[in-house]
């Protein structure tokens, strides 16, 4: 018993000699410096925003009479008092016009998708081509053309004219079927196609395989393509300023500026309100869908 006793060693507890500050510096600290820098560079131009919709009086130039003049919402209950300039209406416009597009975008761009990915048909390699053709074709280029599309056709059928929700989501949907489907085309192609033939061999057919289990194992990047066109269209303000005139049918974009278009009764602070009412459910809906991006713009960058 005490041979064995004496045979066992207590082990050397072996204690980690800890890095210098210089050497810790050298080889991580500048890399936390970096990451520092960029998340102020990142927060600061948001913090200013927020800044200015709280701070009565201030002007976007008074960089330095930020948060100095107290702490007031009045910016943000008198965006929804001002009869002239009805921002709920823009507000629900903005939404109305981006879910319909964004959905309506997801179920076109994925069955073009499926298409062009499983099917083999002649012009296939064609339809590919044309597709990243399209977006080297800059898009402000045919703002004439699409006002004087929808100029004629407004005189035949109004309700996809111009000053029509209908024709706006026709003209955003139409711009992004193309980007859409070739990104969606590149996440498919990851999906094994055994999963299509063992489903054909039970008697499966391609609009079956498709609903029932192809589009569960494409959710990530359907949600992308959705998140994508609805952060687009609901952010954008050149086409809406071109197409829409009257006041009920603008959207939030091409309605704030009315807050800061005459140059002498500027109101910097409903504008900024507006911008931070209207990004808030933005930015919670990023973060909430923040892995289906990074794992659907992954998969659709392996294989294209």
């Amino acid at each position: 018993m005490s041979t064995v006793e004496n045979a066992v060693t207590p082990m050397r507890v072996i204690k980690k000699k800890r890095r210098s500050f210089a050497k810790w510096a050298v080889t991580t600290g500048w890399k936390h410096l970096i990451g520092l820098g960029l998340v102020v560079y990142a927060i600061f131009p948001i913090l200013y925003i927020i800044s200015v919709s709280v701070t009565p009086g201030t002007h976007v130039e008074d960089a330095n009479n930020l948060f100095s003049n107290g702490f007031s919402i009045d910016a943000y209950v008198a965006l929804f008092n001002d009869p002239n300039r009805p921002f709920a209406r823009w507000f629900l416009n903005s939404v109305v016009v981006g879910l319909v597009t964004s959905t309506l975008s997801v179920f076109i761009c994925s069955l073009a998708a499926y298409a062009f990915s499983r099917l083999r048909f002649r012009g296939r390699r064609g339809g590919l081509m044309t597709l990243i053709l399209i977006q080297m074709y800059p898009s402000l280029l045919g703002l004439v053309a699409i006002y004087g599309i929808l100029s004629n056709i407004g005189r035949v059928f109004p309700p996809l004219g111009l000053d029509s929700l209908i024709g706006l989501i026709m003209v955003y949907l139409g711009g992004s079927l193309g980007g859409g489907t070739y990104l969606m085309y590149g996440f498919f192609n990851t999906v094994p196609k055994e999963i299509d033939e063992a489903a054909a061999l039970d008697g499966a057919s391609h609009a079956r395989i498709f609903f029932t289990i192809i589009l569960r194992l494409v959710s990530p990047i359907l949600a992308v393509q959705m998140l994508l066109s609805f952060i687009g269209i609901i952010s954008d303000y050149v086409l809406p300023s071109i197409l829409m005139s009257k006041p009920e049918n603008l959207t939030f974009a091409v309605g704030l500026q009315m807050f800061i278009g005459d140059p002498y009764t500027k109101d910097w602070s409903s504008f900024c309100a507006g911008a931070v009412l209207v990004a808030t459910p933005v930015v919670a809906l990023f973060m909430y869908l923040q892995r289906y991006i990074v794992s659907g713009l992954m998969g659709g960058a392996v294989k294209g």
